[in-house]
């Protein structure tokens, strides 16, 4: 286990976003492979076999998505989710700038996988250079020959556009995403039906993450049982890790599924920050309830680790916590941000959130009081659970809940001393 490059080999080449580049390391044989020698069916089992999971944060093994899209007359369409905006969340960012050829053959062969003949790219309205890198990117390709018409010369085509989001978070959930690419509001959908029946205008849709489709042209190189050996059983391959908080070298670490945290902490990311000692680990962005000091020297990083302790693998974001971090500050942090990217469409979402933060708020400034803590209880009980259209809400409640009840002692020790009055 440990360190395993497999999408980073060769990310650190000064000119790794260029085609030539891309090329000179084996680029686009895999579509070539793809086209040449696999039907969609072949492709689609291919990816199944690998046992590759969404990288966005949901885990959903994707060859069976890619498996969901009807035979219908209808067009398909296939879009990357490349909103990255969970807190504590930038992998999707470096493989943008970096390997934007990358993205795009996964892309063409996921295309071929499910008859779709145009795609988006829709990427965070922040990352400009990210952005500029992909547009540049997308006219090579089809300069080349490897987009648009008569892909390759084996008389396939697929065009594909990239589309700058407006920062908002909750076009990361991908119906919301679809809403904000037909020009509408960015509001979650009701499911069913699903995207993969009814997505981007009715039609069928497959909704992938930016490291998602990156892994596909590996898999199709090597083959899905061989991708399969790396990383564990049910949780293969590698995974981009971005590395945060009070550790002595943070950043985007490419490691095999399976790792332990104990190593991510310690020996890859060099322990922690002017040698305190561990408080806590927020695992997989800040939606993924937070593990003790304890809980995390016992975990491995991959799907059914992290969900045997209660919380979630996510989306990839590590946040490490020393005994300087004040807990109160940051859950009252978060609070405020779940508030704020709210789109206001459910109830429970839209009061619940802002009631939790200002509750937070008056805990962290020494004005809240143990109704005050019941309250936010209370609130959460109300906010989960499918109470919403989609899970804004239940991410809240995870990232305040469980905080609050494993370091119960730093919010009791914020809370109003109560007066007593003699008479």
């Amino acid at each position: 286990m440990g360190l395993k490059t497999l999408l980073t080999t060769h990310i650190d080449a000064a000119d790794s976003h260029t085609l030539n580049h891309y090329r000179s390391v084996g680029g686009y044989e895999s579509q070539k492979k793809a086209f040449s020698e696999m039907t969609a069916e072949q492709i689609v089992n291919d990816v199944k076999n690998s046992g590759l999971r969404g990288r966005g944060g949901a885990g959903f093994p994707t060859g069976n998505k890619w498996g969901f899209i009807p035979k219908t007359d209808k067009p398909k369409y296939l879009i990357c989710n490349g909103d990255e905006g969970e807190p504590g969340t930038f992998k999707d960012r470096l493989l943008l700038e970096k390997l934007p050829h990358m993205l795009i053959e996964g892309m063409v062969i996921a295309a071929k996988a499910i008859d779709s003949h145009q795609g988006y790219i829709y990427i965070r309205g922040e990352f400009h250079k990210g952005i500029r890198v992909v547009e540049e990117a997308v006219e090579e390709a089809y300069k080349a020959g490897l987009l648009g018409k008569n892909i390759m010369g084996f008389g396939y085509d697929f065009d594909l556009a990239v589309y700058s989001g407006a920062g908002a978070y909750i076009c990361g959930e991908e119906s919301a995403l679809i809403n904000s690419l037909e020009g509408r509001r960015g509001h979650p959908r009701l499911k069913p039906p699903f995207p993969a029946v009814s997505g981007l205008y009715s039609c069928p849709t497959v909704v992938n993450n930016v490291e998602t489709f990156c892994n596909v042209p590996h898999i199709i190189r090597m083959t899905g049982e061989e991708y399969k050996k790396i990383g564990t059983e049910k949780s293969p391959g590698t995974r981009l890790f971005a590395v945060s908080g009070h550790v002595k070298k943070p950043g985007i670490y490419e490691v095999e599924m399976g790792t332990p945290m104990k190593e991510l902490i310690y020996d890859i990311c060099g322990g922690i920050k002017n040698d305190k000692t561990l408080k806590a680990v927020i695992p997989g962005g800040s939606s993924s309830p937070i593990l003790t000091a304890e809980e995390a020297m016992t975990a491995t990083m991959d799907y059914e680790s992290i969900a045997s302790l209660k919380s979630m693998l996510g989306s990839g974001a590590v946040i490490i916590l020393s005994e300087v971090a004040d807990l109160v500050e940051t859950t009252y942090r978060l609070a405020e941000f779940y508030s704020h990217e709210s789109c206001g469409q459910c109830t429970p979402c839209r009061e619940g959130t802002h009631w939790v933060k200002d509750l937070l708020h008056k805990i962290k400034n020494g004005e809240g009081t143990e109704k005050d803590v019941e309250l936010i209880f209370s609130l959460s009980r109300n906010m989960e659970g499918g109470t919403t259209i989609c899970p804004l809400a239940d991410a809240c409640v995870m990232a305040v809940r469980p905080t609050m009840t494993k370091f119960k002692g730093e919010f009791s020790a914020r809370l109003k001393k109560e007066v007593s009055i003699s008479h």
